[in-house]
């Protein structure tokens, strides 16, 4: 069966990698973002690389049509349609605490957008009875941490929001699954301190391929990170509030 893969926010370094990697596989692509001249570049390279089509769609998730234009560009494709969200933002949280307003963009970025999106095109995907949806969250979003809690409190509600979906989409066989990367090698993590074992962007995609050929529910990646962030969990608040983690 063809497959068709829409991916939003596929200027991203590990959107970059997936799409690649679809590519080589002959998977028709949709490469949505903001930067219109960066995915025309983006498009010509998976069609060199085998993909059956490869096509840049202007999308900001922050504007009120883009979920209808996730759909419309969807719905014209054929056979197995398949969604990756790789959307969001993350100023430094000092920025954020001396101007509150920064909230709102990474709320739109993070979870705001993105189940609109979804939630558009839930039904399309339904009617398919087929098709993988990828939301890609981050560990940030299992505890919130005095460095990044805004960013994190986005990618909370967005891993909440895909298990829902999981669960309504399931039963049309549609999968969800939902993606947290720990540190990876990407222009967000450029230059921040204490980053540790960082991830290379296509040993993401490879792993994120190969979890939903097994239908994986959720992806901690790399791998470690699952026991991590269990050991972060389970630190008692009264101790964790006084780390700088």
């Amino acid at each position: 069966m063809t497959e068709t893969w829409l991916i939003v926010g596929a200027s991203s370094a590990m959107a970059r990698a997936l799409a690649r990697r679809l590519s080589a596989r002959g998977a028709g692509l949709i490469l949505a973002g903001r930067d219109e001249a960066d995915l025309a570049i983006l498009a010509a390279d998976c069609r060199i690389r085998g993909a059956a089509s490869a096509r840049p769609l202007s999308l900001d998730l922050r504007a009120p049509d883009a979920a209808d234009r996730a759909h419309a560009a969807l719905s014209a494709a054929s056979g197995r349609l398949n969604v990756a969200i790789f959307a969001g933002s993350m100023p430094p949280q000092a920025s954020i605490d001396a101007d509150p307003s920064l909230i709102d963009g990474v709320t739109a970025d993070g979870y705001l957008g993105p189940a609109r999106l979804l939630q558009r095109i839930a039904p399309l995907l339904a009617d398919r009875g087929a098709g993988t949806v990828v939301g890609v969250g981050s560990v940030a979003g299992d505890r919130g941490r005095v460095g990044n809690y805004v960013y994190g409190a986005a990618k909370a509600a967005f891993h909440a929001y895909l298990s829902g979906l999981r669960n309504r989409l399931a039963r049309d066989g549609v999968h969800v699954i939902t993606v947290k990367p720990g540190f990876v090698d990407t222009q967000m993590t450029w230059g921040l301190p204490g980053l540790f074992l960082v991830a290379p962007p296509d040993a993401v995609a490879r792993a994120i391929l190969a979890a939903a050929a097994r239908r994986r529910d959720v992806l901690y990646v790399p791998g470690f990170w699952r026991w991590i962030m269990l050991i972060i969990r389970a630190v008692p608040e009264r101790v964790f509030k006084r780390m700088k983690i």
